[in-house]
């Protein structure tokens, strides 16, 4: 299938300077595209997410991506779709950043497979090296500012004076044009791609590149994802969604993707996997055939969690997810990876004590229960279960062969209290 093709199937196509164009060239040749990203923190998030992934699909077609770092735009920051000026960063800063992004894109994109092999460029390189009078002779005159006063974006900051919009920011689409230039001259790039709201800077970018060389490139921009309720893709109570596991760890990574709206998930799992299509019909059909089941977001959540975390980590959330929400659960299999994992998102203990243990003094002194009381009334309820083992009696008492991994306990309350117990040795 042609690359374009794919683009447009899986949902990352929204806008082209030249649709039946671009699919030509993509049939013809192999292309060189490129997605810019400043690095504003020292990690992506799922936001930054669509763009990857296109550049991703083009490459398992043939294609070669250039992943540019921004430690030259990231010092001005962009101003597109924002309604206040941006806080600026150090080149310290910015190179900090740049380095914890690098493995990400490595989740993405292959550096290292021959011909179309990807490329992480950073624009500090080059854009360092203008003067201001090169910017001013050389480039600006190509740029028309009553095209850029007319954007919607910048007009709005202009008729506010609470807002307004400095020259710094102002100029930031000069620099991203330069970018696409040096990219073109360098590496034969023919397309930029972003989100929509980059719509204005491709096209200015495109523009400036045909009438200083007259040479044919192209810009491509992918939806700014909302969810069917209209909120941000991306977003949650907490904030936005890491690739970082110190920032976001893998169960919330996991959980964020299994949560997903049955109305959006076949759009998501187009858009955040790697999935043929055919498999992903299949998947949505069986799920619309139960959907209490969430097939179709357990697989979402797996495959995405897969791809940014690894295979193991993946398979551990998911059993740390299956733990917290399936009573039913076999605890013969947790390893200690899992339960590495639930240490961190669940209520935990660690404690020293003789075995046999009763099971009040666990379950009081774990803080499952407050108190000795509160632990039999439990109990006499038939709501305490340890282990995935219903427990009856108050007077039952545990040895160690009881232990999971040698040193842990699971006690659930209820269908959704959790606490976690280390046995010291």
């Amino acid at each position: 299938m042609n690359a374009f093709e794919i683009l447009k199937q899986r949902g990352y196509f929204e806008w082209c300077t030249s649709e039946e164009r671009l699919a030509q060239v993509m049939n013809d040749e192999m292309i060189t595209a490129y997605v810019g990203f400043d690095p504003t923190a020292d990690s992506l998030h799922v936001g930054h997410l669509i763009p990857l992934m296109a550049l991703g699909w083009l490459q398992k077609s043939g294609h070669r991506p250039i992943a540019l770092a921004g430690g030259g735009t990231g010092l001005i920051g962009d101003p597109s779709g924002k309604s206040k000026e941006r806080n600026l960063l150090t080149i310290e800063a910015m190179q900090h950043n740049i380095e914890g992004v690098k493995n990400q894109l490595k989740k993405f994109l292959n550096f290292d497979c021959g011909e179309n092999s990807a490329l992480l460029l950073n624009n500090y390189d080059w854009l360092s090296k203008f003067t201001f009078l090169d910017v001013l002779r050389d480039i600006g005159k190509f740029f028309s500012v009553n095209n850029l006063i007319a954007r919607e974006y910048i007009k709005s900051r202009l008729e506010d004076p609470e807002k307004g919009i400095s020259y710094t920011e102002f100029s930031y689409v000069l620099l991203q044009a330069m970018d696409f230039k040096y990219l073109h001259e360098n590496y034969n790039c023919k397309l930029q791609m972003g989100g929509n709201d980059q719509q204005g800077n491709l096209l200015a970018g495109s523009d400036y590149i045909r009438r200083t060389t007259g040479d044919e490139v192209f810009g491509l921009t992918q939806p700014l994802l909302l969810t069917s309720s209209g909120t941000k893709f991306g977003k949650t109570e907490a904030g936005a969604v890491w690739l970082d596991p110190e920032k976001t760890s893998p169960y919330k990574f996991y959980q964020f993707w299994f949560n997903t709206e049955d109305k959006d998930v076949e759009k998501l799992l187009k858009l955040y996997t790697f999935m043929p299509l055919d498999e992903i019909a299949a998947l949505v059909n069986e799920h619309n055939n139960a959907p209490e089941k969430r097939l179709a977001q357990k697989k979402l959540a797996l495959e995405v969690t897969k791809t940014v975390h690894g295979q193991e980590t993946a398979e551990s959330v998911e059993n740390v997810s299956a733990i917290l929400f399936n009573p039913n659960i076999d605890f013969s299999s947790v390893n200690e990876k899992t339960c590495e994992i639930l240490k961190s998102e669940v209520p935990y203990f660690e404690g020293a004590f003789d075995f046999p243990a009763g099971v009040i003094n666990l379950i009081s002194a774990s803080g499952a229960c407050e108190s000795n009381g509160e632990a039999k009334r439990a109990i006499r309820q038939g709501g305490v279960s340890i282990n995935g083992k219903k427990i009856t009696d108050e007077h039952e008492n545990l040895n160690q062969d009881s232990l999971i991994c040698g040193k842990y306990l699971f006690i659930r309350i209820g269908r959704k209290k959790f606490n976690m117990v280390g046995i010291k040795k």
